[in-house]
């Protein structure tokens, strides 16, 4: 997945590429393997031990599930992301939802609207929805950081564009 194409779902006011969004995130959270519907998992204890998890490669970071709106009842989702020196997002803006940081290894440089912070070890940050915002690990270790998403669904996206880390302790794949 390049940075465009995230730019291009996450940015886009093109009312086409917002419905493809919603659909996107209504079936990879919805259904199963035989086209019924799953019921939601909500209400019920999560324990997710360490390195477990649905994982996947974004733009020079790796992203654990850790708990999902379908868990959550669509109140929201939560990943914890290691981001490789260097790696991070391009700008862009969630019309829909909340993102909080909460930083819990190495350092990342936030860049929100036209101001930059630099978040590290123990900072926590929170970014409203309809803010232009971005990260990179500017430090040289990678960063680790628990990502807090609500209301649920960004996962979905996630899912869909995302490159599957099937080693998670494997190098990130090579930008295409």
């Amino acid at each position: 997945m390049t940075p465009q194409t995230i730019d291009r779902f996450v940015n886009s006011s093109d009312e086409t590429v917002s419905q493809d969004l919603q659909r996107t995130i209504k079936q990879a959270g919805a259904g199963s393997a035989n086209g019924t519907e799953t019921p939601p998992r909500q209400n019920q204890v999560r324990h997710v031990p360490a390195g477990t998890g649905p994982a996947y490669w974004g733009p020079g970071e790796l992203m654990t599930f850790l708990i999902t709106g379908e868990e959550t009842g669509g109140a929201f989702f939560m990943a914890d992301i290691s981001v490789v020196p260097g790696g991070g997002t391009p700008p862009h803006i969630h019309h829909r939802e909340d993102e909080s940081f909460h930083l819990l290894e190495g350092t990342l440089t936030i860049q929100v609207g036209g101001d930059t912070m630099t978040a590290s070890p123990g900072d926590f940050v929170y970014l409203p929805r309809g803010i232009d915002h971005s990260f990179k690990n500017t430090g040289d270790v990678i960063a680790k950081a628990l990502v807090l998403v609500a209301s649920a669904g960004l996962e979905g996206f996630f899912a869909e564009v995302l490159d599957p880390a099937g080693d998670s302790s494997a190098a990130p794949p090579a930008k295409s």
